[in-house]
């Protein structure tokens, strides 16, 4: 059919960087007013082929046509000056600047001189109207959820009267409700004549809104296939190369000890004059995993926060492994037997400058193992420490323990983390979000590794917003709406549909 109009194509697009070929001569289609998924693991090279089109990198090889006619995009501008848009995996919003102003950040309407906010604000909110996207134009985002901060980089790219709008790993962030609602706007988008291309390793996503699939694995081109011809096996299978367990296995918990003993705890807001945490108490025991559950929003980071140091109490105490840690400082928590796999992993996961290696071994380096008597760093020790974890946890980098964490794919800096975290081997591992924006393999061996951790008689404290997750790996819930612990399920005994409802503050039960 060589009549099939097509919005975009990439032909034989060839992208390097140090020690690795990061597209391999892909390439991809997408007609007009299609929602084309893009599959494949951490690292196969999706974001790279998107940043490609995007104009902030240039191929080696291969040309892209936009309607049939050959164009260059030597850079974002390009991009938009042809109409192409995209929300990166990791927002580029200005933290200080409102919402507003991020909008038209750049193309901002003036006259004679002065800022015409006015139109900007009214075009910003009959567009957040016609799309569902309800943002307040003049919160700062500093103070908003991370799913509104997504809202605002979509009205970005509909500011600019984008035709071709792109999304990496545009969920990576959100509750399941924000999902559903972007999956929408998504489709919404599309009746609208917009043409979408979608990066994502969720398949139950891809599988409910895309028209078509595109697969990369380790940077080549494995295959387009129409969603409705196809399953969650089938493209797990094209996008990993071999079968994946869906399920979590693991045995009953047996716990014993308390490791974490949380008693009326409170913690302030940065955003409302009320309190993010209020009066909550918990335990959490060696042997099991103990899940905080709860929509985006509702007290979990600064809960989180509270607990690994990062904020200060407001009221209440906190114990580790039966001593007192209400006021102890981060490292003293950490060499306490805490460890914490952040919900942000570049604020506060990783020194994004610095080596893998370095990163690493961020919270020991100072240990006899890494430091020798005189105070200088044991750098054989640590290329061999780091070696081991990239082996173990399957890290891929260009060039291994030296290569620069910001170089890295958003999953593998995850994996990264999560092995720095784990192979502490805490008495406690508080881990947030801990497979955001991993794909089907890496999920099913982290997973296994948590379950690990707590066979080993540590105990986890999981904050996840996956449904998934949540009922596949806790063995208690605590469910969290504004600020208060709302529920405590058992996930045997429990549906998605109840979780939901006590999520959105529908239903409660008196905790003790």
């Amino acid at each position: 059919m060589s009549n099939e109009h097509y919005a975009i194509e990439m032909l034989n697009i060839t992208k390097r960087f140090p020690g690795i070929v990061a597209n391999d001569n892909i390439t991809l289609q997408l007609k007009t007013v299609e929602i084309h998924a893009l599959l494949g693991e951490n690292g196969a090279g999706k974001s790279t082929l998107m940043s490609v089109l995007f104009g902030l990198y240039q191929p080696e090889e291969g040309i892209i046509k936009k309607d049939g006619v050959e164009v260059a995009i030597r850079n974002p501008n390009d991009a938009n000056a042809l109409h192409i848009g995209m929300v990166h995996q990791h927002f580029k919003l200005v933290e200080c600047f409102s919402v507003l102003d991020n909008i038209i950040l750049g193309i901002e309407p003036t006259h004679m001189g002065f800022l015409q906010k006015e139109e900007a604000r009214e075009k910003v909110l009959a567009l957040s109207e016609k799309y569902g996207l309800h943002v307040d134009p003049d919160a700062l985002i500093e103070d908003i959820t991370v799913g509104m901060q997504q809202r605002t980089e979509i009205l970005k790219m509909l500011y600019r009267d984008n035709e071709i709008l792109i999304f990496d790993e545009p969920t990576a962030v959100l509750t399941p409700q924000e999902i559903d609602e972007l999956m929408e706007i998504m489709r919404g988008l599309a009746r609208e004549g917009k043409s979408i291309l979608f990066i994502s390793h969720k398949l139950n996503e891809i599988m409910s809104v895309a028209d078509r699939c595109t697969v990369l694995r380790k940077g080549k081109y494995v295959g387009t296939v129409n969603v409705a011809d196809t399953t969650k096996e089938e493209l797990s299978r094209m996008m990993v190369g071999r079968d994946v367990e869906f399920v979590v296995h693991k045995d009953p918990a047996k716990p014993t000890d308390v490791v974490l003993n949380v008693e009326h705890m409170t913690v302030a807001s940065k955003m409302h004059s009320n309190n993010a945490v209020k009066d909550v108490s918990f335990q959490v025991r060696r042997g099991e995993i103990v899940c905080i559950a709860g929509i985006d929003g509702n007290g979990q980071t600064e809960l989180v926060y509270g607990i690994s140091g990062l904020e200060p109490l407001k009221g209440g105490k906190l114990e580790l492994c039966g001593n007192d840690i209400t006021k102890a400082p981060i490292r003293k928590r950490s060499t306490s037997g805490m460890s914490h796999i952040p919900e942000d992993r570049h604020k506060h996961g990783l020194v994004l400058d610095y080596t893998l290696e370095n990163n690493l071994v961020l919270q020991r380096y100072f240990e006899p193992e890494f430091t020798n008597k005189g105070g200088f760093l044991r750098k054989g020790n640590i290329r061999a420490y780091a070696e081991r974890l990239i082996e173990q946890y399957d890290v891929r980098s260009g060039q291994g323990p030296i290569t620069i964490a910001r170089s890295m794919s958003g999953g593998n800096q995850q994996k990264a983390i999560v092995a720095r975290e784990i192979d502490k081997d805490p008495a406690l591992l508080i881990a947030v979000q801990p497979t955001r924006g991993l794909d089907v393999g890496a999920i099913e061996y982290i997973h296994k590794q948590i379950v690990a951790h707590r066979d080993a008689g540590n105990g986890v404290l999981l904050v996840s917003l996956e449904l998934d997750e949540v009922m596949s790996l806790a063995d208690r819930i605590l469910v969290m709406y504004e600020g208060e612990i709302v529920g405590e399920l058992d996930p045997k005994q429990t549906t998605v549909e109840e979780l939901g409802l006590y999520m959105a503050g529908a239903k409660r039960m008196e905790v003790q």
